[in-house]
């Protein structure tokens, strides 16, 4: 096969190892900088160039799509769907994913079990907010956070009031969830490939930091999932209509809530603690189902 990787950074350890075992199992793979590709809107030769030329050719597109870039790297894989080839995760369901709300609404409506969550806008009425998500303490996430940036914890009335107030005064949509206190600042994430859980960890936070980033200081260790936390990845991934993707859970009192669904996971931390070859499994999910024109949405929606 020939493969495109849209990413921003070809150093990073998964986009090397997604190389790497691309060229193992004997394909040509191109790193192509998504931000230096630019299109043709063309109503019956969609195109998309690079560096002067047309990227023709290509089986199968793996977007490694960066939250800050969201916008236009979906319009670049867009055009790769417009064209037939096929994506890795289409880029429509890597919109509903990057869209904190629209993940958590699509995932409510279809019974998945999440934290109690409210959402609001530069709000007045800080005190109506922790009154519904059951109370002090709350977590208070920026909308258009990522990696653990923009996420505090509020353990106090007090507290949450100014930090509401605080954001509302920077015009910010925020997040508003009750605190898992028994998931004790560790969470899991499930790695998902074409419907199956192939590998897990769990993630503790560093010392006094309730957020379990491994890039702030959080550490990983392999975890056996419970078949309600299998079946509940599995079930997020596919109400996102993602093929591959890392979908981040609490140990709840009530059983797993979800936190995020992640659409472009980075692959070092899980494959360190578990020792499982993921970027093998991602080009072999690729081997049995890149098939040309193969998107469900084409780009649409």
């Amino acid at each position: 096969m020939k493969l495109a990787m849209l990413a921003r950074n070809a150093g990073l350890y998964s986009h090397m190892r997604i190389v790497a075992a691309a060229k193992e199992r004997g394909h040509d793979i191109d790193v192509i900088d998504t931000l230096r590709c630019y299109m043709n809107i063309a109503a019956h030769r969609p195109e998309v160039r690079y560096r002067g030329r047309s990227l023709e050719g290509y089986d199968a597109v793996i977007p490694r799509i960066g939250a800050s870039i969201t916008f236009y790297g979906s319009a670049v894989l867009r055009q790769f769907e417009m064209m037939g080839v096929y994506p890795l995760n289409e880029s429509v369901a890597i919109g509903r994913s990057r869209d904190k709300l629209r993940c958590l609404q699509l995932l409510s409506r279809k019974g998945i079990g999440l934290p109690v969550t409210a959402f609001a806008h530069a709000t007045s009425q800080a005190d109506d907010l922790i009154d519904m998500v059951g109370g002090t303490p709350v977590v208070i996430k920026l909308l258009e956070g990522t990696q653990g940036i923009g996420v505090v914890l509020a353990e106090t009335r007090s507290s949450a009031k100014s930090m509401i107030e605080a954001f509302g005064g920077v015009e910010a949509n925020i997040l508003v969830q009750e605190f898992i206190k028994e998931a004790q600042g560790s969470d899991i994430r499930a790695f998902v490939i074409g419907g199956r859980v192939i590998a897990a960890m769990q993630r503790t936070g560093a010392p006094d930091d309730f957020r379990s980033n491994l890039h702030r200081g959080g550490k990983a260790l392999e975890v056996k999932v419970t078949p309600e936390e299998r079946s509940t990845a599995v079930r997020a991934a596919k109400i996102m209509g993602l093929n591959v993707c890392g979908v981040d859970m609490l140990r709840s009192n009530h059983g797993p809530v979800v936190m995020e669904v992640n659409s472009t996971p980075g692959l070092e931390g899980i494959e360190k603690a578990t020792g499982i070859d993921i970027a093998g499994q991602i080009i072999e999910f690729l081997e049995k189902n890149a098939k040309p024109n193969k998107t469900k949405t084409k780009g649409e929606g």
